[in-house]
Protein backbone atom coordinates (compact mmCIF):
# COMPACT_ATOMS: atom_id res chain seq x y z
CA UNK A 1 0.00 0.00 0.00
CA UNK A 2 3.09 2.72 0.85
CA UNK A 3 4.49 1.87 -2.23
CA UNK A 4 1.14 2.48 -4.56
CA UNK A 5 0.76 5.80 -2.85
CA UNK A 6 4.16 6.91 -3.33
CA UNK A 7 3.78 6.04 -6.74
CA UNK A 8 0.44 7.20 -7.10
CA UNK A 9 2.06 10.70 -6.06
CA UNK A 10 4.87 11.00 -8.47
CA UNK A 11 2.98 9.34 -11.57
CA UNK A 12 0.68 12.41 -10.86
CA UNK A 13 3.41 15.19 -10.73
CA UNK A 14 5.02 13.32 -14.12
CA UNK A 15 1.15 13.65 -15.41
CA UNK A 16 1.10 17.24 -14.76
CA UNK A 17 3.51 18.00 -16.98
CA UNK A 18 2.01 17.55 -20.13
CA UNK A 19 -0.64 20.42 -18.79
CA UNK A 20 1.74 23.17 -19.83
CA UNK A 21 1.32 24.57 -23.48
CA UNK A 22 4.54 23.83 -25.25
CA UNK A 23 5.17 26.65 -27.93
CA UNK A 24 3.26 29.12 -26.67
CA UNK A 25 6.07 31.36 -25.19
CA UNK A 26 9.26 32.43 -27.19
CA UNK A 27 12.83 32.75 -26.07
CA UNK A 28 13.64 36.14 -24.34
CA UNK A 29 17.14 36.53 -25.71
CA UNK A 30 17.91 35.93 -30.02
CA UNK A 31 21.10 33.82 -29.36
CA UNK A 32 21.56 30.22 -28.14
CA UNK A 33 20.35 29.59 -24.98
CA UNK A 34 22.72 28.44 -22.59
CA UNK A 35 22.51 28.87 -18.42
CA UNK A 36 23.92 29.95 -15.74
CA UNK A 37 21.27 28.57 -13.36
CA UNK A 38 18.54 26.75 -13.50
CA UNK A 39 14.69 25.81 -11.95
CA UNK A 40 15.44 24.68 -8.59
CA UNK A 41 18.85 24.97 -8.17
CA UNK A 42 19.91 25.12 -4.47
CA UNK A 43 20.81 28.84 -3.39
CA UNK A 44 21.32 30.56 -0.09
CA UNK A 45 17.73 30.62 1.92
CA UNK A 46 15.75 29.50 -1.49
CA UNK A 47 15.27 27.50 -4.54
CA UNK A 48 16.44 29.04 -7.65
CA UNK A 49 13.16 30.67 -9.24
CA UNK A 50 13.76 30.13 -12.70
CA UNK A 51 16.48 30.48 -15.66
CA UNK A 52 19.39 32.79 -15.55
CA UNK A 53 19.91 33.02 -19.40
CA UNK A 54 23.77 33.38 -20.10
CA UNK A 55 24.29 36.96 -21.95
CA UNK A 56 27.70 36.45 -23.57
CA UNK A 57 29.16 37.85 -20.09
CA UNK A 58 27.95 41.74 -21.04
CA UNK A 59 25.24 44.05 -20.32
CA UNK A 60 22.82 45.19 -23.45
CA UNK A 61 21.32 42.41 -24.88
CA UNK A 62 17.58 43.30 -26.39
CA UNK A 63 15.46 40.98 -24.15
CA UNK A 64 12.23 40.41 -25.78
CA UNK A 65 8.53 39.21 -24.57
CA UNK A 66 8.34 35.62 -24.71
CA UNK A 67 4.35 35.63 -25.44
CA UNK A 68 1.48 38.60 -26.24
CA UNK A 69 0.10 39.91 -22.95
CA UNK A 70 0.31 43.49 -20.81
CA UNK A 71 2.82 44.96 -18.52
CA UNK A 72 1.31 44.03 -14.98
CA UNK A 73 3.71 44.77 -12.61
CA UNK A 74 7.25 46.88 -12.63
CA UNK A 75 9.29 46.67 -9.18
CA UNK A 76 12.46 48.52 -9.08
CA UNK A 77 15.09 47.83 -6.62
CA UNK A 78 18.75 47.86 -5.47
CA UNK A 79 18.63 43.92 -4.33
CA UNK A 80 17.18 41.14 -5.35
CA UNK A 81 15.90 40.90 -9.04
CA UNK A 82 16.96 44.53 -9.60
CA UNK A 83 14.86 46.30 -11.75
CA UNK A 84 12.09 43.34 -12.93
CA UNK A 85 9.30 43.73 -15.68
CA UNK A 86 6.06 41.22 -15.57
CA UNK A 87 3.92 40.12 -17.95
CA UNK A 88 0.83 38.96 -17.42
CA UNK A 89 -0.40 36.60 -20.59
CA UNK A 90 -4.29 35.58 -21.69
CA UNK A 91 -3.26 32.06 -20.89
CA UNK A 92 -3.14 32.22 -17.12
CA UNK A 93 0.14 32.38 -17.21
CA UNK A 94 2.80 35.68 -16.05
CA UNK A 95 6.40 35.59 -17.26
CA UNK A 96 9.46 37.61 -15.35
CA UNK A 97 12.41 39.73 -16.46
CA UNK A 98 14.92 40.49 -14.04
CA UNK A 99 18.47 42.11 -13.52
CA UNK A 100 17.29 44.29 -15.95
CA UNK A 101 19.85 47.60 -17.35
CA UNK A 102 16.53 49.36 -18.59
CA UNK A 103 13.34 48.91 -19.75
CA UNK A 104 12.62 50.68 -23.77
CA UNK A 105 9.59 52.90 -25.11
CA UNK A 106 6.43 52.92 -23.40
CA UNK A 107 7.36 51.11 -20.19
CA UNK A 108 10.68 53.31 -19.87
CA UNK A 109 8.83 56.30 -20.21
CA UNK A 110 6.18 54.76 -17.68
CA UNK A 111 8.86 53.76 -15.17
CA UNK A 112 10.94 57.09 -15.76
CA UNK A 113 7.20 59.04 -14.83
CA UNK A 114 6.84 57.09 -11.72
CA UNK A 115 10.16 57.47 -10.30
CA UNK A 116 9.49 61.37 -10.22
CA UNK A 117 5.95 60.76 -9.67
CA UNK A 118 7.19 58.85 -5.71
CA UNK A 119 9.81 61.01 -6.37
CA UNK A 120 12.37 57.85 -5.55
CA UNK A 121 14.54 55.03 -7.45
CA UNK A 122 13.27 52.03 -5.77
CA UNK A 123 9.46 51.89 -6.92
CA UNK A 124 6.79 49.19 -7.30
CA UNK A 125 3.95 49.44 -9.43
CA UNK A 126 0.85 47.06 -10.69
CA UNK A 127 -1.06 48.08 -14.10
CA UNK A 128 -4.38 47.42 -15.46
CA UNK A 129 -4.92 45.22 -18.54
CA UNK A 130 -4.90 47.90 -21.84
CA UNK A 131 -2.09 50.20 -19.94
CA UNK A 132 1.25 48.88 -21.56
CA UNK A 133 -0.30 45.62 -24.01
CA UNK A 134 2.57 43.82 -25.13
CA UNK A 135 3.03 41.86 -28.70
CA UNK A 136 4.60 38.26 -28.37
CA UNK A 137 8.62 39.14 -29.51
CA UNK A 138 8.00 42.63 -28.53
CA UNK A 139 11.01 44.07 -27.79
CA UNK A 140 11.01 45.33 -23.79
CA UNK A 141 14.16 45.82 -22.39
CA UNK A 142 18.23 45.68 -22.42
CA UNK A 143 19.73 42.70 -20.26
CA UNK A 144 21.54 43.95 -17.27
CA UNK A 145 23.71 43.29 -13.99
CA UNK A 146 21.24 45.23 -11.12
CA UNK A 147 19.96 43.85 -8.23
CA UNK A 148 21.70 41.08 -6.50
CA UNK A 149 23.46 39.90 -9.56
CA UNK A 150 26.41 38.53 -9.84
CA UNK A 151 27.43 39.18 -12.97
CA UNK A 152 25.66 39.82 -16.46
CA UNK A 153 22.67 37.39 -17.09
CA UNK A 154 18.76 37.69 -17.49
CA UNK A 155 16.51 36.24 -14.84
CA UNK A 156 13.51 34.64 -16.61
CA UNK A 157 10.66 32.89 -14.47
CA UNK A 158 6.99 31.64 -15.86
CA UNK A 159 4.69 31.39 -12.78
CA UNK A 160 0.83 31.09 -12.28
CA UNK A 161 -0.95 34.38 -12.98
CA UNK A 162 -3.70 33.15 -9.74
CA UNK A 163 -1.30 31.08 -7.47
CA UNK A 164 1.97 32.69 -8.29
CA UNK A 165 3.49 29.62 -8.25
CA UNK A 166 6.53 29.28 -10.21
CA UNK A 167 6.89 26.53 -12.64
CA UNK A 168 10.14 25.14 -14.46
CA UNK A 169 10.49 26.87 -17.99
CA UNK A 170 11.51 23.14 -19.58
CA UNK A 171 7.78 22.61 -18.69
CA UNK A 172 6.57 24.78 -21.72
CA UNK A 173 8.84 23.71 -24.20
CA UNK A 174 12.27 25.57 -23.61
CA UNK A 175 13.88 22.22 -23.69
CA UNK A 176 13.21 22.08 -27.58
CA UNK A 177 16.53 22.06 -28.92
CA UNK A 178 18.25 22.66 -26.14
CA UNK A 179 20.60 19.54 -26.07
CA UNK A 180 21.70 17.68 -22.95
CA UNK A 181 23.47 14.02 -23.10
CA UNK A 182 25.31 14.41 -19.78
CA UNK A 183 24.48 12.24 -16.51
CA UNK A 184 24.15 14.38 -13.19
CA UNK A 185 27.39 14.37 -11.56
CA UNK A 186 27.58 13.24 -8.19
CA UNK A 187 30.67 14.27 -5.86
CA UNK A 188 29.53 12.93 -2.49
CA UNK A 189 27.88 10.18 -0.94
CA UNK A 190 26.89 10.66 3.35
CA UNK A 191 25.59 8.37 5.78
CA UNK A 192 24.44 10.23 8.71
CA UNK A 193 23.66 8.43 12.47
CA UNK A 194 20.05 10.02 13.37
CA UNK A 195 19.60 9.18 16.90
CA UNK A 196 22.24 9.51 20.04
CA UNK A 197 22.81 5.93 20.00
CA UNK A 198 23.18 4.85 16.38
CA UNK A 199 26.31 3.82 15.52
CA UNK A 200 27.43 4.15 11.56
CA UNK A 201 30.54 1.87 10.24
CA UNK A 202 31.91 2.38 14.17
CA UNK A 203 30.99 5.79 14.34
CA UNK A 204 28.42 8.39 15.71
CA UNK A 205 28.95 11.22 13.41
CA UNK A 206 28.16 11.45 9.56
CA UNK A 207 30.62 9.39 7.37
CA UNK A 208 31.85 10.06 3.46
CA UNK A 209 31.05 7.31 1.59
CA UNK A 210 33.21 5.77 -1.17
CA UNK A 211 32.07 4.54 -4.33
CA UNK A 212 32.92 2.90 -7.35
CA UNK A 213 31.82 2.93 -10.85
CA UNK A 214 30.38 -0.53 -12.03
CA UNK A 215 30.65 -1.61 -15.79
CA UNK A 216 26.62 -1.35 -16.25
CA UNK A 217 27.03 2.28 -15.69
CA UNK A 218 25.96 3.06 -12.17
CA UNK A 219 27.88 3.18 -9.03
CA UNK A 220 28.24 1.26 -5.82
CA UNK A 221 29.38 2.30 -2.21
CA UNK A 222 31.26 0.69 0.05
CA UNK A 223 28.49 -1.53 2.65
CA UNK A 224 27.38 0.51 5.81
CA UNK A 225 27.08 -1.03 8.49
CA UNK A 226 24.57 0.40 11.69
CA UNK A 227 22.23 -0.71 14.33
CA UNK A 228 19.64 2.76 14.71
CA UNK A 229 18.22 5.09 12.35
CA UNK A 230 20.57 6.16 9.81
CA UNK A 231 20.06 8.31 6.56
CA UNK A 232 21.81 9.59 3.26
CA UNK A 233 22.74 12.63 1.56
CA UNK A 234 24.55 13.50 -1.73
CA UNK A 235 26.02 16.22 -3.59
CA UNK A 236 25.16 16.35 -7.05
CA UNK A 237 24.89 18.95 -9.86
CA UNK A 238 24.28 18.52 -13.41
CA UNK A 239 26.01 19.53 -16.49
CA UNK A 240 24.50 20.15 -19.91
CA UNK A 241 26.06 19.86 -23.45
CA UNK A 242 26.12 23.61 -24.40
CA UNK A 243 26.19 25.80 -21.11
CA UNK A 244 29.78 24.60 -19.80
CA UNK A 245 28.98 25.21 -16.06
CA UNK A 246 27.45 22.86 -13.18
CA UNK A 247 23.63 23.68 -12.21
CA UNK A 248 21.02 22.08 -10.63
CA UNK A 249 19.79 18.52 -10.58
CA UNK A 250 15.99 18.10 -11.26
CA UNK A 251 14.93 14.92 -9.62
CA UNK A 252 16.43 12.65 -6.50
CA UNK A 253 14.34 9.39 -5.90
CA UNK A 254 15.51 7.18 -3.00
CA UNK A 255 14.66 3.43 -2.85
CA UNK A 256 14.90 0.73 -0.41
CA UNK A 257 14.76 -2.62 -1.45
CA UNK A 258 13.39 -1.67 -4.07
CA UNK A 259 10.31 0.51 -2.62
CA UNK A 260 10.77 3.96 -2.76
CA UNK A 261 11.79 6.00 0.26
CA UNK A 262 12.44 10.01 -0.18
CA UNK A 263 11.87 11.85 -3.12
CA UNK A 264 11.83 15.17 -4.94
CA UNK A 265 11.20 16.48 -8.52
CA UNK A 266 11.39 20.21 -9.48
CA UNK A 267 8.17 20.76 -11.25
CA UNK A 268 6.46 24.11 -9.69
CA UNK A 269 6.50 25.42 -6.01
CA UNK A 270 5.63 28.70 -4.37
CA UNK A 271 7.45 31.66 -2.36
CA UNK A 272 6.35 30.29 0.69
CA UNK A 273 8.34 27.15 0.22
CA UNK A 274 11.57 28.68 -0.52
CA UNK A 275 13.10 28.74 2.72
CA UNK A 276 12.74 24.95 3.41
CA UNK A 277 16.14 24.64 0.96
CA UNK A 278 17.41 25.17 4.39
CA UNK A 279 16.04 21.59 5.87
CA UNK A 280 16.52 19.77 3.02
CA UNK A 281 20.27 20.25 3.18
CA UNK A 282 22.82 20.18 5.86
CA UNK A 283 22.87 23.35 6.89
CA UNK A 284 25.73 23.30 9.23
CA UNK A 285 27.92 21.09 6.69
CA UNK A 286 26.66 24.20 3.94
CA UNK A 287 27.64 27.12 6.81
CA UNK A 288 31.55 25.37 7.13
CA UNK A 289 32.36 24.20 4.02
CA UNK A 290 30.18 25.93 1.45
CA UNK A 291 29.32 22.36 -0.03
CA UNK A 292 25.01 21.76 -0.30
CA UNK A 293 24.33 18.18 0.66
CA UNK A 294 20.69 17.17 0.25
CA UNK A 295 19.89 15.35 2.74
CA UNK A 296 17.57 12.33 1.59
CA UNK A 297 15.55 11.93 4.71
CA UNK A 298 13.20 14.07 7.86
CA UNK A 299 13.74 14.20 11.30
CA UNK A 300 10.73 15.97 11.71
CA UNK A 301 8.35 16.51 8.33
CA UNK A 302 8.23 19.81 7.30
CA UNK A 303 6.05 21.03 4.83
CA UNK A 304 7.74 21.49 1.21
CA UNK A 305 4.70 19.78 -0.80
CA UNK A 306 7.01 18.50 -3.64
CA UNK A 307 8.77 16.12 -1.15
CA UNK A 308 7.49 12.53 -0.88
CA UNK A 309 8.12 10.17 1.51
CA UNK A 310 7.55 7.31 3.10
CA UNK A 311 5.78 6.23 6.39
CA UNK A 312 9.96 6.47 7.96
CA UNK A 313 10.17 10.26 6.59
CA UNK A 314 13.32 8.56 4.57
CA UNK A 315 14.89 6.60 7.58
CA UNK A 316 16.59 3.69 7.38
CA UNK A 317 16.77 1.33 10.63
CA UNK A 318 19.04 -2.05 9.45
CA UNK A 319 17.36 -5.35 10.88
CA UNK A 320 19.69 -8.29 12.25
CA UNK A 321 20.02 -10.82 9.94
CA UNK A 322 18.21 -9.13 7.15
CA UNK A 323 20.72 -7.37 4.60
CA UNK A 324 18.84 -4.18 2.62
CA UNK A 325 19.92 -2.38 -0.60
CA UNK A 326 19.38 1.47 -0.38
CA UNK A 327 19.72 3.18 -4.61
CA UNK A 328 19.57 6.93 -5.26
CA UNK A 329 18.64 7.87 -8.49
CA UNK A 330 19.78 11.13 -9.97
CA UNK A 331 18.06 12.41 -13.00
CA UNK A 332 18.16 15.80 -15.18
CA UNK A 333 15.43 16.99 -17.00
CA UNK A 334 16.07 15.29 -19.74
CA UNK A 335 16.16 11.62 -18.20
CA UNK A 336 19.95 11.19 -18.46
CA UNK A 337 20.10 9.38 -14.66
CA UNK A 338 23.52 8.56 -12.08
CA UNK A 339 22.61 5.59 -10.14
CA UNK A 340 24.32 4.81 -6.97
CA UNK A 341 23.45 1.48 -4.96
CA UNK A 342 24.76 0.92 -1.05
CA UNK A 343 24.78 -2.19 0.83
CA UNK A 344 23.14 -1.92 4.39
CA UNK A 345 23.67 -4.61 7.28
CA UNK A 346 22.69 -4.52 10.69
CA UNK A 347 26.04 -4.18 13.48
CA UNK A 348 26.73 -3.80 16.69
CA UNK A 349 30.30 -3.26 17.04
CA UNK A 350 31.50 -0.84 19.45
CA UNK A 351 31.70 2.59 18.89
CA UNK A 352 35.28 3.85 17.75
CA UNK A 353 34.64 7.64 16.71
CA UNK A 354 31.93 9.18 19.12
CA UNK A 355 29.46 11.90 18.63
CA UNK A 356 31.10 15.68 18.94
CA UNK A 357 30.68 16.67 22.80
CA UNK A 358 27.57 18.63 23.04
CA UNK A 359 27.79 21.53 26.05
CA UNK A 360 24.81 23.45 26.72
CA UNK A 361 22.40 24.34 29.85
CA UNK A 362 19.88 24.80 27.20
CA UNK A 363 17.52 22.51 24.68
CA UNK A 364 14.92 24.09 22.02
CA UNK A 365 12.29 21.63 21.48
CA UNK A 366 10.92 22.50 17.33
CA UNK A 367 7.37 22.10 18.04
CA UNK A 368 6.81 24.23 20.82
CA UNK A 369 7.48 27.95 21.88
CA UNK A 370 10.80 28.42 23.72
CA UNK A 371 11.83 31.53 26.26
CA UNK A 372 15.49 32.29 27.36
CA UNK A 373 16.36 35.28 29.68
CA UNK A 374 19.40 36.51 30.79
CA UNK A 375 20.58 40.02 32.57
CA UNK A 376 19.20 42.55 30.50
CA UNK A 377 17.86 40.39 27.54
CA UNK A 378 14.93 37.65 26.36
CA UNK A 379 15.13 35.90 22.97
CA UNK A 380 11.42 34.00 22.28
CA UNK A 381 11.53 31.16 19.74
CA UNK A 382 7.67 30.71 18.31
CA UNK A 383 6.93 27.35 18.18
CA UNK A 384 8.12 26.48 14.20
CA UNK A 385 10.81 28.36 14.11
CA UNK A 386 13.14 25.40 14.04
CA UNK A 387 13.10 22.56 11.72
CA UNK A 388 14.50 20.04 14.36
CA UNK A 389 15.24 20.04 18.27
CA UNK A 390 18.89 20.63 19.02
CA UNK A 391 21.23 21.98 22.43
CA UNK A 392 21.06 25.53 22.30
CA UNK A 393 24.30 27.58 23.35
CA UNK A 394 22.65 30.67 24.90
CA UNK A 395 25.08 33.59 27.16
CA UNK A 396 25.03 37.24 27.89
CA UNK A 397 28.55 38.47 28.16
CA UNK A 398 30.14 42.13 28.40
CA UNK A 399 26.75 43.67 27.10
CA UNK A 400 26.98 40.94 23.75
CA UNK A 401 24.17 38.51 23.07
CA UNK A 402 25.73 34.99 22.34
CA UNK A 403 23.14 33.13 20.47
CA UNK A 404 24.47 29.67 19.47
CA UNK A 405 25.60 30.49 15.82
CA UNK A 406 24.67 30.57 12.70
CA UNK A 407 25.03 26.65 11.67
CA UNK A 408 21.11 26.38 13.22
CA UNK A 409 18.75 28.02 10.41
CA UNK A 410 15.91 29.30 11.71
CA UNK A 411 12.62 29.31 9.10
CA UNK A 412 10.65 32.14 10.66
CA UNK A 413 11.65 35.10 12.97
CA UNK A 414 12.41 34.96 16.32
CA UNK A 415 12.36 38.18 18.96
CA UNK A 416 15.07 39.57 20.18
CA UNK A 417 14.58 42.25 23.37
CA UNK A 418 16.94 44.32 25.33
CA UNK A 419 16.36 46.39 27.93
CA UNK A 420 18.59 49.41 28.30
CA UNK A 421 18.97 51.57 31.58
CA UNK A 422 22.27 53.64 31.03
CA UNK A 423 21.35 56.26 27.70
CA UNK A 424 19.29 58.54 27.89
CA UNK A 425 16.52 59.01 25.25
CA UNK A 426 17.89 61.15 22.99
CA UNK A 427 21.28 58.84 23.36
CA UNK A 428 18.36 55.80 22.06
CA UNK A 429 17.22 57.59 19.26
CA UNK A 430 20.76 56.66 17.70
CA UNK A 431 20.61 52.98 18.64
CA UNK A 432 19.87 50.14 17.08
CA UNK A 433 20.18 45.90 17.95
CA UNK A 434 23.05 44.82 15.57
CA UNK A 435 24.71 41.40 14.69
CA UNK A 436 28.32 41.10 14.73
CA UNK A 437 30.21 38.75 11.99
CA UNK A 438 33.82 39.78 12.73
CA UNK A 439 34.30 43.26 12.74
CA UNK A 440 31.06 43.89 10.91
CA UNK A 441 28.03 44.95 12.59
CA UNK A 442 24.81 44.18 10.60
CA UNK A 443 21.57 46.47 10.92
CA UNK A 444 18.24 45.20 12.21
CA UNK A 445 15.23 47.42 11.91
CA UNK A 446 14.22 48.07 15.22
CA UNK A 447 11.65 48.74 17.71
CA UNK A 448 11.75 51.06 20.64
CA UNK A 449 9.59 51.99 23.45
CA UNK A 450 11.14 53.94 26.09
CA UNK A 451 14.02 51.68 27.41
CA UNK A 452 12.84 48.39 25.60
CA UNK A 453 14.88 47.91 22.40
CA UNK A 454 13.39 44.38 20.18
CA UNK A 455 14.58 42.99 16.75
CA UNK A 456 12.74 40.21 14.39
CA UNK A 457 15.27 37.75 13.14
CA UNK A 458 15.90 34.73 11.07
CA UNK A 459 19.93 34.61 12.37
CA UNK A 460 21.35 32.94 15.19
CA UNK A 461 24.61 34.58 16.31
CA UNK A 462 25.92 37.75 17.83
CA UNK A 463 23.80 40.45 19.08
CA UNK A 464 24.42 43.75 20.97
CA UNK A 465 23.07 47.55 21.19
CA UNK A 466 24.74 49.59 18.67
CA UNK A 467 25.39 53.54 18.68
CA UNK A 468 25.38 55.03 15.58
CA UNK A 469 26.44 58.83 15.51
CA UNK A 470 28.24 59.35 12.39
CA UNK A 471 27.10 60.82 9.31
CA UNK A 472 26.97 58.88 5.74
CA UNK A 473 29.57 60.14 3.46
CA UNK A 474 28.96 61.43 0.56
CA UNK A 475 31.61 62.38 -2.70
CA UNK A 476 31.46 63.47 -5.56
CA UNK A 477 33.31 60.84 -7.86
CA UNK A 478 34.09 63.89 -10.84
CA UNK A 479 33.78 67.70 -8.95
CA UNK A 480 32.15 69.98 -10.98
CA UNK A 481 32.16 73.16 -8.72
CA UNK A 482 32.29 75.91 -10.53
CA UNK A 483 32.94 75.03 -13.88
CA UNK A 484 31.21 74.38 -17.13
CA UNK A 485 29.85 71.03 -17.47
CA UNK A 486 28.72 69.29 -20.78
CA UNK A 487 29.02 65.20 -19.35
CA UNK A 488 25.69 63.57 -19.59
CA UNK A 489 25.42 62.61 -16.02
CA UNK A 490 26.91 63.14 -12.52
CA UNK A 491 28.12 60.27 -9.92
CA UNK A 492 28.60 60.10 -6.22
CA UNK A 493 29.57 57.36 -4.22
CA UNK A 494 27.69 57.02 -1.04
CA UNK A 495 28.27 55.26 1.92
CA UNK A 496 27.66 54.40 6.06
CA UNK A 497 29.49 52.93 8.26
CA UNK A 498 26.96 51.52 10.71
CA UNK A 499 23.46 51.56 10.59
CA UNK A 500 23.62 52.18 6.61
CA UNK A 501 22.32 54.12 4.50
CA UNK A 502 18.13 54.45 4.44
CA UNK A 503 17.64 56.71 1.97
CA UNK A 504 19.07 59.12 -0.88
CA UNK A 505 17.60 62.05 -2.54
CA UNK A 506 18.74 64.53 -4.58
CA UNK A 507 17.67 68.02 -6.23
CA UNK A 508 18.51 70.49 -9.22
CA UNK A 509 17.77 73.88 -8.64
CA UNK A 510 15.31 72.72 -5.61
CA UNK A 511 13.21 70.01 -7.51
CA UNK A 512 13.72 66.20 -6.91
CA UNK A 513 16.10 64.27 -9.90
CA UNK A 514 16.11 60.72 -10.17
CA UNK A 515 19.68 59.29 -8.86
CA UNK A 516 20.06 55.73 -9.59
CA UNK A 517 21.68 53.30 -7.41
CA UNK A 518 23.91 50.54 -7.71
CA UNK A 519 24.48 48.49 -4.21
CA UNK A 520 27.75 46.69 -5.96
CA UNK A 521 29.93 49.86 -6.05
CA UNK A 522 27.65 52.17 -3.75
CA UNK A 523 27.38 54.77 -6.81
CA UNK A 524 23.99 56.82 -7.63
CA UNK A 525 23.99 58.30 -10.65
CA UNK A 526 21.89 60.89 -12.60
CA UNK A 527 21.44 61.25 -15.61
CA UNK A 528 21.44 64.81 -16.96
CA UNK A 529 18.10 65.88 -18.80
CA UNK A 530 18.13 69.47 -20.74
CA UNK A 531 14.55 69.94 -19.57
CA UNK A 532 15.80 69.92 -15.94
CA UNK A 533 18.85 72.20 -16.47
CA UNK A 534 18.87 75.98 -16.51
CA UNK A 535 20.83 78.33 -18.85
CA UNK A 536 24.12 79.06 -17.13
CA UNK A 537 24.22 78.59 -13.25
CA UNK A 538 22.46 75.36 -11.22
CA UNK A 539 22.49 74.07 -8.26
CA UNK A 540 23.04 70.25 -7.03
CA UNK A 541 21.76 68.81 -3.90
CA UNK A 542 22.03 65.89 -2.55
CA UNK A 543 21.17 64.29 1.06
CA UNK A 544 21.56 60.77 1.85
CA UNK A 545 20.64 59.78 5.78
CA UNK A 546 21.23 56.66 7.45
CA UNK A 547 18.73 54.21 9.34
CA UNK A 548 19.13 55.97 12.49
CA UNK A 549 18.32 59.59 10.92
CA UNK A 550 22.15 60.59 10.68
CA UNK A 551 21.98 62.95 7.15
CA UNK A 552 24.33 64.31 5.33
CA UNK A 553 23.75 67.05 2.35
CA UNK A 554 26.59 67.73 -0.85
CA UNK A 555 25.87 70.67 -2.27
CA UNK A 556 27.63 72.18 -5.79
CA UNK A 557 27.10 74.75 -8.05
CA UNK A 558 28.10 74.52 -11.60
CA UNK A 559 27.48 76.16 -15.51
CA UNK A 560 25.53 74.20 -18.14
CA UNK A 561 25.16 76.07 -21.88
CA UNK A 562 22.16 74.99 -23.28
CA UNK A 563 22.51 76.30 -26.77
CA UNK A 564 23.17 73.73 -29.47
Amino acid sequence: MRFLLFCILFCSTLLAQNNFPKDYFSPPLDIPMQLSGNFGELRPNHFHAGFDFKTQQKEGLKVYAAAEGYVSRIKISTFGNGKTIYITHPNGYTSVYAHLQKAVGAIQDFIIESHYKEQAFEIEMYLKPGEIPIKKGEWIAISGNTGASEGPHLHFEIRDSKTEYIINPMLFGFDSGFKDTKKPSLSGLYVYPLTTKTTVNKSQRPILLNYSLQKDGTFLADKVVANGAIGFGIIADDYDDVSFNKNGVYSVTSFLNGQPSFGYQFDTYSFDDMRYVNALIDYSRYKKTQQRVQKLFMKNKYGLPFIKTDEAKGQITPMLNLDALYRIEVADFFGNTSIVSVPVQYDSTPIVVPAEPIVSKYFIKANKDNIFEKENVAVFFPSGTFYDDFALNFDVKNKVLYLHDDTVPAHTNFTISIIDSQFSKEQREKMFIGRLDGDQISYNSTYKKDSVFSVKVKTLGKYKLVSDTIAPKVSILKPIEGKWVSDDLVQFQISDVSSGIKSYNGYLNGKWVLFEYDNKTNKITHIFNDEQLLEGANELKVIVIDNVGNSTTFETRFFRSLKK
